[in-house]
């Protein structure tokens, strides 16, 4: 297990005391219980031997003495280990959290949701609990085995040979069933990765598979992958199963084996009556403890493989370098506030490229409008500004310096991104739009509502900014959610705002309100707005329309209207010829 928690170890640090402490008493338990034996063998052979009443009280006092002291190092120890192995849990929860945070999009898209769901929950959690039975149980078992062995030959050497003969069995057993469990763990893991992947995509999409009728073949694909886990979670659960019953076997083989030699012996007179309940006591606790030790295996297994794949999230490194941020670095004077120079961009294991060749000049204060089909790279476009993916070819330019060259603070510091999914998090309004800039006025939040056109619906909602959203803003209908994430993005007063198809859910008039809000907004920022709605876009000063990664056309609306096929095929597809000519 050290070898495979290598780098997760560094947080037990925190944690020395507690990591020694913990074994430590329950060495000092284990101490107490091997010398149980020995006050039974004296209360056999001489106090009952002797019919003294009196030895026999006190040597019974003796043992709940050491049963007490036992029971408060157990819990002592039991105290200490717990809190070692939540301090480590919580160490590398935040520590795997934060490594996440530190990732670019192309590693997310990489490991996928459902991946690091599990890798911060579950196997977390198997990890925790194989570190505190290490703790309690790694040295303690082994220590009692060895013990009750040792002890076994201070009374006798011929009897004690049994042991010798038992361990290295019970051992094999142990041990060789722990190197089978390992790889079928890892497959059980990867297996439950696969059926949250199906879930999660089950339940985000729920809407989509009951209009299309596919709830039976979703049901089917999910119990495919359930029963192809079932089944392998089966098959290691049997050959874990056989742990207990084998090491049962060959420890009550050897009891029978102790008591016919202890019986023979003591009939010769080698041995006292006490001496074989000693034995056969010290043979029970080699049981129990080989018992526990299967079963710490058994966890231990399943810890090692869970942190073998935490491991290799923290092993995942990010393909965006970034670089460190420069105090008091001089301000590059530039009109041009984004620029793409043969830009080209292709997606981690995709065949091809999804834009190729972008060349664009953006001038501060412009809007620019971004159209075209479904998949033809509308939000690839946009996102290459604030660098959640790295240009693959060429170069794209913030106020006339390559992105690359800013750290991801600054960068995105004079960025403002609406996404196309409005995402809203459990919390007050106010909290939410904080998100934008945690130092925000009351005068600044409420500005920021009026330009989105949300300063309505807001003052409507009980207690207004302190209005609670409940999880996923479910409580606010699909507009109410775009308009709350524009203002977001306002609150920051950025240099450069990204709409990406963030209007869809609105009606025209508030989608055209808002465009004119944004345009006198102060400071005038440069916007970039993502629509398949040419009417959101038919006012900007640029026009760019895509189509399949490529620039179609470029240009204001009057002049691709005239010149570009796809912008007239989109603009009519939504305005028939006769009401735009009139338009």
């Amino acid at each position: 297990m050290v070898i495979v928690l290598k780098s997760l170890l560094v947080y037990l640090k925190k944690y020395k005391k507690e990591t020694v402490l913990a074994p430590l008493f329950k060495m000092l338990e284990a101490s107490f219980e091997l010398l149980v034996p020995l006050v039974v063998t004296a209360i056999i052979d001489v106090g009952i031997g002797n019919r003294d009443l009196g030895y026999i009280l006190r040597m019974g006092g003796l043992m709940i003495a050491l049963g007490v002291i036992g029971l408060i190092c157990s819990i002592t120890a039991q105290f200490y280990a717990a809190k070692a192995a939540v301090g480590f849990s919580a160490g590398v929860k935040h520590a795997l959290f934060a490594h996440i945070q530190k990732l670019s999009f192309t590693e997310m898209d990489k490991l996928g949701t459902s991946t690091m769901i599990t890798r911060m929950t579950s196997d977390i959690n198997q990890v925790q609990s194989g570190v505190n039975l290490v703790l309690r149980l790694f040295l303690r078992s082994p220590f009692i085995v060895f013990g009750a062995m040792i002890m076994a030959f201070t009374i006798d050497v011929k009897a004690a040979l049994i042991f010798v003969i038992t361990i290295p069995l019970l051992s094999v057993v142990v041990f060789g069933i722990m190197l089978i469990s390992i790889p079928l763990y890892k497959k059980v893991q990867a297996g439950l990765d696969h059926v949250l992947g199906i879930t999660r995509e089950n339940l985000t999409g729920i809407r989509v598979i009951r209009a299309f009728h596919m709830e039976e073949e979703e049901k089917e694909r999910f119990t495919t992958s359930n029963d192809s886990l079932t089944r392998v979670q089966m098959f290691v659960g049997r050959i874990s199963a056989l742990m207990n019953p084998v090491t049962y076997v060959i420890v009550n083989a050897a009891t029978i084996a102790l008591l016919y030699v202890g019986a023979i012996r003591v009939d010769s007179g080698i041995l006292t009556q006490g001496n074989v309940v000693a034995l056969v006591n010290y043979m029970s606790q080699i049981l129990i403890e080989l018992v526990k030790l299967a079963n710490l295996i058994i966890t231990v297994t399943k810890a090692m493989a869970c942190a073998g794949r935490i491991e290799k999230v923290f092993e995942l490194k990010s393909s965006m370098e970034e670089r460190e941020e420069i105090e008091n670095r001089e301000k590059t004077v530039s009109d041009v506030a984004v620029e793409f120079k043969q830009v080209g961009l292709t997606y981690q294991d995709a065949g091809e490229e999804s834009l190729s060749n972008i060349n664009l000049q953006v001038k501060k204060g412009q809007t620019i409008g971004i159209i075209g089909g479904t998949g033809s790279g509308k939000t690839s476009f946009v996102h290459l500004i604030p660098r959640f993916y790295d240009a693959t070819r060429g170069e794209v330019l913030v106020d006339g310096r390559n992105v690359k060259d800013y750290s991801l603070k600054e960068l995105r510091g004079k960025v403002g991104m609406v996404m196309q999914k409005a995402v809203l998090f459990q919390g007050s309004i106010r909290e939410n739009l904080l998100w934008g800039n945690e130092n925000a006025s009351e005068e600044e939040l409420n500005e920021a509502l009026c330009i989105a056109q949300a300063a309505e619906f807001v003052a409507e909602k009980p207690g207004g900014l302190n209005f609670l959203l409940t999880q996923g803003a479910k409580n606010l209908s699909g507009g109410q959610k775009q308009r709350l994430t524009i203002a977001r993005a306002l609150v920051r007063k950025p240099e450069i705002l990204i709409l990406d198809d963030s209007a869809s859910a609105l009606d025209f008039a508030t989608d055209a309100a808002l465009r004119q809000s944004i345009r006198g907004m102060e400071g005038s920022p440069t916007v970039f707005i993502v629509s398949q709605r040419a009417a959101s876009i038919q006012y900007a000063d640029q026009i760019i329309v895509l189509d399949d990664g490529k620039i179609a056309g470029h240009g204001t609306h009057e002049q691709l209207l005239k010149e570009c096929s796809v912008y007239q095929e989109i603009y009519y597809s939504q305005f028939p010829k006769e009401v735009a000519c009139h338009g």
